[in-house]
């Protein structure tokens, strides 16, 4: 929505309905939105998804892989196999596609800026798949922009900490949490907060200042960068 603020034709992608409802807010506010309802977790989903942007937009100048968040909060001990797996489809695998699935389109118009959604999780209590997923992230940002420093196009991550945001209106599994669970999400808050130097969560608005900064061309001479936004935890 910011990034509509300041000028941007943005498209939006979710695998929830939900999204439609923010593109037509951008578009009632005075901005350009392009909704698109696709699962991210599948590598052609996001071939589609890009193909269509350019279909539309002629261009894609920048991609944000805002895409992840842990299922599950408890000890690595208390994941079983297939928790792992979801994971790590969830938290790495839709920026490996997108990254993959938007660099045809970049390299053949000689430009582009991408900007992974990465945490400083990759260093937190209760959240070892997730953090796993995260620390793939950085890896693959730094590989992607050491491989494309020469063709003008730029990749870097932020690490957002913990953060106020809405209550879900998808819950992140559809089990309600037992007792030992939510002390174990009692765990990863107060790590949170003990973690930072601000003691404190952060804004919505302080992660997408973070992100739009990397998107822009002030940002013309930063490749490579883990930017993490988490009141001093660097994760």
């Amino acid at each position: 929505m910011r990034a509509a603020r300041e000028g941007a034709s943005v498209t939006l992608v979710d695998r929830s309905p939900l999204v439609e409802g923010v593109g037509q807010e951008i578009i009632a506010a005075g901005g350009i939105a392009f909704v698109i309802e696709a699962d991210l977790e599948s590598f052609q989903a996001n071939v589609a998804v890009m193909q269509q942007v350019e279909d539309r937009f002629g261009c894609i100048d920048v991609l944000v892989t805002n895409v992840g968040g842990a299922i599950w909060m408890k000890p690595f001990e208390a994941f079983d196999e297939e928790q792992i797996e979801k994971e790590i489809r969830r938290s790495l695998f839709p920026t490996l596609w997108g990254c993959r699935a938007v660099l045809p389109h970049m390299l053949a118009q000689g430009r582009g800026a991408i900007v992974n959604i990465s945490s400083i999780a990759t260093k937190g209590l209760n959240r070892m798949p997730y953090s796993a997923a995260k620390g793939g992230v950085n890896a693959l940002t730094a590989s992607l922009a050491f491989e494309l420093g020469d063709k003008n196009i730029r990749v870097n991550a932020v690490a957002p900490g913990g953060t106020d945001a809405p209550p879900r209106a998808i819950p992140r599994n559809a089990e309600p949490p037992s007792d030992e669970e939510r002390a174990w999400i009692r765990q990863v808050v107060d790590q949170t907060i003990q973690s930072s130097h601000m003691k404190r969560y952060g804004k919505l608005e302080e992660q997408a200042a973070a992100i739009l900064f990397l998107a822009s061309d002030e940002a013309s001479y930063i490749t490579g960068a883990v930017l993490p936004v988490g009141g001093g935890d660097q994760g």
